[in-house]
């Protein structure tokens, strides 16, 4: 279901762009928002009544963990590319807020986040990887415009219908990798899985340059399809490890890691492209194909990264 949403996104929000312009985009999200504040006041179900709790919120936690997150955002988007001394001091901005998360949820009474739930191999193996996955696949959604648009002459409309080649491919890869992993298990649909993001990450920037739109939804359908299988499998992996007190929790850190993969993948990679893109020029102008040969050999590198992690959390987690 939320790759329908995201391959709604792209197809809508061209369609919007092309005939109403970027405002438009806004105003639909608020129509949307309400929508889904409707369904959920009209359709959930209510709060049984319950002896009340006094549960210490973690305030602390959750300020450095903002502040080193938006930082972090920030040192990556700022100067329009080009390193400058802002970046840095952002940067060691995030190291430090993030240090300084660490020092306190190991003081915190009910923490944001419990640091020894990062000890247990599957959990651990299982946040990494996601992590490294919804980076890659992030950077489909944010590179895609500007190489479609500046590599590939694309208007809004049809760069929104080529984009949503990826989530819809996700879509219907959904379930039936859900079916395999029952099947098959989680450690074979995880490795087929990641070895599709491989050679789609590998190969966009030769079929983009030799086929054009088609090449790049070709590609885009192997790593949005592999990326599925690979969710369904490790998150699966994941949540059974999770003793049933801490679901919650595990289910909490699976989703901190997917933004934090979010984030990588909009500021860090969109950088990447932009100095890819303007280390070289082509007629005067950024070579928009440069930017995405470096952007997805960065990565390929990730999903090689992403299956040393899984064999290793493998090796461990086996008996003996």
């Amino acid at each position: 279901l939320s790759a329908v949403g995201t391959a709604l996104g792209p197809s809508l929000g061209g369609l919007l762009l092309a005939n109403w312009g970027w405002q438009a985009v806004f105003w639909v999200n608020v129509l949307l928002g309400l929508a889904a504040l409707a369904l959920a006041w009209w359709q959930l179900p209510l709060d049984r009544a319950t002896p009340p709790r006094t549960v210490r919120f973690d305030h602390l936690g959750t300020a450095l963990l903002a502040l080193s997150l938006t930082a972090y955002a920030l040192a990556m988007t700022l100067q329009a590319g080009a390193w400058g001394t802002l970046n840095t001091g952002l940067l060691l901005t995030a190291a430090l807020g993030l240090a300084a998360f660490v020092w306190a949820e190991k003081r915190a009474p009910a923490p944001l986040l419990r640091l020894q739930t990062l000890r247990q191999p599957a959990v651990a193996t299982g946040v990494a990887v996601n992590a490294l996955i919804t980076t890659v696949v992030m950077a489909t959604l944010v590179v895609g415009p500007f190489y479609l648009a500046g590599g590939l002459g694309l208007d809004a409309a049809r760069m929104g219908l080529v984009m949503t080649t990826g989530p819809a491919v996700a879509a219907l890869a959904g379930a039936p990798a859900g079916k395999l992993v029952d099947r098959l298990g989680a450690t074979r649909v995880t490795g087929a899985g990641l070895l599709l993001m491989l050679v789609g990450a590998a190969t966009l920037p030769w079929a983009s340059a030799t086929w054009g739109a088609l090449g790049y939804a070709a590609t885009l359908a192997l790593i949005t399809g592999g990326y599925a299988s690979t969710q369904a499998a490790n998150n699966t992996a994941v949540m059974a490890s999770a003793p049933a007190d801490q679901r919650g929790l595990v289910s909490g850190l699976v989703n901190l890691s997917r933004n934090l993969g979010l984030i990588t993948g909009a500021s860090a990679m969109g950088a990447v492209y932009q100095w890819g893109a303007t280390a070289t020029t082509q007629a005067g102008g950024p070579d928009a194909l440069a930017g995405l040969r470096l952007a997805f050999g960065v990565a390929a590198g990730l999903v090689l990264a992403a299956m040393v992690v899984a064999g290793l959390g493998q090796r461990v987690a086996r008996p003996g």
